[in-house]
């Protein structure tokens, strides 16, 4: 288990065998990771303090602090922003909040508390759906 801290499930810290429900804590990480652009591994995250808790206590009223920003960004140039890019954006950050919403439930500390993957995956396509 070297290299994966911050990625490997809290239940192998006790012991525990490598698991399925492991694997979708780790991939919950990951989405959080990947959607805010901070590692499980950064000196912001102490004792006490994780990836999944600031995503957790961002959702939903602070999650345009969290969200990565390039994720944002409606076009290349930069130009003027128009009431239809105005409503891409509002679209693109309602899928963002979606998709950590769903690494928040695969993080879940309790194995039982987590969702089988394929449930995850259906719940990413219903998003990745509302956006295209």
């Amino acid at each position: 288990m070297r290299r994966t801290i911050g990625y490997a499930a809290p239940e192998y810290g006790q012991g525990n065998n490598a698991s399925i429900q492991g694997d979708v804590y780790s991939f919950g990480i990951l989405l959080l990771e990947m959607f805010t652009r901070k590692r499980p591994t950064d000196s912001e995250f102490t004792e006490g303090s994780n990836l999944h808790k600031y995503v957790e206590m961002a959702l939903p009223d602070q999650a345009i602090g969290a969200i990565n920003q390039h994720l944002l960004s409606v076009t290349e140039d930069n130009e003027a922003r128009t009431q239809d890019s105005q409503n891409i954006t509002e679209k693109r950050i309602a899928c963002i909040i979606s998709v950590l919403q769903i690494g928040i439930l695969c993080s879940k500390d309790l194995p039982a508390d987590r969702p089988q993957i394929g449930d995850a995956l259906k719940e990413l396509l219903v998003t990745r759906d509302k956006l295209i």
